[in-house]
């Protein structure tokens, strides 16, 4: 494995700037992620590093090595795509050993059959390296091309939002897989997605993008609890946060346009609190409910017990409790 350094990137695409002024390092052995919606610059970023496509200005860095002139082969890096791309005539193992017998690679076939059993045990999958592709499910799929690049050994893992096609049991399970994987080989590892959720649970770093610029970057507890605006605190957090305007509460920061209160910023009570509020509908979830509320015109979402009694039309009134402020821009203020 090896450091990647992006320093002050840039691409655009015709009139259309798709990743302005990136620059990000990830360490050797490191889990980061980069969180965004789609159309944020995500998959431009990794086709950068793996040659792919070239920046317009700015530089990226594997291995304390400019690889600017290096072609895709040349660079060291395993790319995880979105689909499976699997050769559909192959057997699993041959699907996973394709790369390990490409001529610049010179790989023993001994060594080829000891990595491809020792990555296809690691990812579950040792019973099924004589199936051809078509005779496996999706999970299995996604865990072959997973397992085609991790037999590579390279510097880095670029991994292109690969699980978002696979249903949430399998998404569940195939995180802590992928986890355990990474921790396993201290692989270094550059993964995008738009599922908060993979980011948090897998990261040891995330960075938000948005519209091709790196909003911020840092630990997932960090991005959580100390956002540096309203955009990177929305990505975090389910329910969504709530972006209220301050003048609704007494007692703001100077400054502060909009308050963000997350599900534990507010407290429910039947009386008492700092503002009243109309229940709109409640979500039973099971272990908890979803409460839609209305509070002078303005839409709230938070978490409520699931024991607590309470239908639409109902009158409850909230407590804010260290919640995060925002200036006119968006920008954090603190409290």
């Amino acid at each position: 494995m090896a450091e990647v350094e992006i320093r002050a990137v840039s691409k655009a695409f015709g009139r259309t700037q798709v990743v302005r002024d990136l620059s990000l390092t990830i360490g050797d052995g490191e889990f980061v992620a980069l969180l965004g919606p789609t159309g944020a610059g995500k998959t431009t970023t990794l086709r950068l590093i793996a040659g792919l496509e070239r920046p317009d200005s700015g530089s990226i860095r594997i291995g304390g090595r400019d690889v600017a002139g290096n072609a895709p082969a040349d660079r060291d890096v395993a790319f995880v795509f979105q689909q499976y791309s699997l050769y559909p005539h192959l057997t699993v193992f041959e699907n996973m050993a394709f790369a390990l017998r490409a001529p610049i690679r010179r790989v023993s076939e001994a060594d080829i059959q000891a990595k491809v059993k020792e990555v296809a045990r690691l990812l579950h999958i040792e019973t099924k390296l004589h199936n051809k592709a078509t005779q496996l499910s999706g999970g299995q799929m996604q865990r072959v091309a997973i397992g085609r690049a991790l037999v590579r050994s390279p510097s880095i893992y670029l991994m292109d939002e690969p699980l978002s096609s696979l249903d949430a049991k399998l998404r569940g399970e195939m995180r802590l897989e992928l986890k355990r994987i990474q921790t396993d080989l201290g692989a270094t590892i550059l993964y995008v997605t738009h599922d908060q959720t993979e980011a948090m649970t897998m990261a040891s770093r995330i960075g938000v993008i948005e519209a091709g610029r790196l909003m911020q970057i840092g630990s997932p507890r960090e991005i959580y609890e100390n956002p540096i605006n309203d955009h990177v605190a929305a990505r975090l957090g389910q329910p969504t946060i709530n972006l209220l305007p301050a003048s609704l509460f007494a007692g703001v920061p100077s400054g502060a346009q909009t308050i963000g209160a997350r599900t534990e910023h507010l407290t429910i009570t039947r009386g008492g609190g700092d503002v009243s509020a109309t229940v709109k509908r409640v979500e039973h979830l099971g272990d908890q409910s979803h409460l839609h509320l209305d509070l002078a015109g303005q839409p709230v979402v938070t978490l409520a017990d699931p024991e607590t009694r309470l239908d639409a039309g109902d009158v409850v009134s909230l407590r804010l409790n260290k919640p995060l402020f925002f200036d006119a821009k968006g920008g954090r203020i603190a409290a």
